[in-house]
């Protein structure tokens, strides 16, 4: 953050300097006091320029003191931190404008490399309050013979409700023919005829929690990606998309 900062005011070591290296650290606050902040007179700014001086840290914390930073001057690079937001507070306040036109032409070329997507999905298409969607849910709704409510959208959700209801009290099961389970080969003689018939009776208990566990993974499956997929319609206010 604080390399961000100093970009943004044009510090001319930005991109290299090293906040762990307390020389280039003194500089870069006399730097900002000279640049930016400007809170001393020049000739007050005697203790923070003398970079090699022992007593640089006293004139720091006095720095710190005059210039109401919040922060202890024993946390220096969190005070570091600091300084340097306040002066591109300051810096901004001199002329905010300027920086406002930045932003927003920022904005625009961002706007202008953004990626065009384009969906696949035919319901991104649809007009959910078009007269022609309108229509072709209550013409929908005479044909299963449901009294049309004045938001269509309802109607919809009632069509769906009668044909989920419709499919479930529906038997769609085929009809098979019965598996000759005990008569196949287990595939291993344990050596005992009752012992045999009962591997298989437990080979095909198996075979069935098998089959219910794969059908519970894929309903979890299904519910996930209901709530990932993208878009998502949203039927009850007619949207298409988050």
């Amino acid at each position: 953050m604080v390399r961000r900062k100093l970009q943004a005011l044009n510090y001319h070591s930005a991109d290299t300097v090293d906040i762990h290296d307390p020389q280039q650290v003194r500089a870069l606050v006399l730097w900002l006091e000279d640049q930016v902040i400007r809170n001393y007179k020049i000739e007050d700014r005697l203790g923070l320029r003398n970079l090699d001086s022992p007593s640089w840290t006293d004139a720091f914390r006095k720095y710190c003191t005059d210039i109401d930073c919040p922060i202890s001057p024993d946390e220096q690079l969190e005070c570091l931190d600091w300084i340097t937001g306040y002066a591109v507070r300051l810096e901004y306040f001199d002329d905010p404008e300027k920086y406002s036109k930045q932003i927003s032409q920022e904005l625009i070329n961002n706007k202008r490399e953004a990626p065009t997507v384009t969906s696949v999905n035919p319901l991104d298409n649809l007009d959910f309050q078009s007269d022609e969607f309108r229509n072709g849910v209550n013409s929908l709704a005479n044909l299963l013979k449901i009294a049309p409510h004045p938001n269509h959208l309802i109607t919809l959700e009632a069509i769906c409700a009668l044909i989920t209801n419709s499919m479930k009290d529906k038997d769609l099961k085929k009809e098979g023919h019965p598996f000759p389970v005990m008569e196949t080969d287990l595939g291993f003689d344990l050596g005992d005829y009752v012992l045999n018939q009962a591997a298989k009776v437990l080979r095909l208990l198996y075979t069935h929690d098998l089959r219910d566990l794969q059908t519970k993974i894929n309903e979890c499956i299904v519910a996930v990606q209901s709530v990932t997929a993208d878009p998502k319609t949203d039927t009850k206010l007619g949207k298409v998309g988050f």
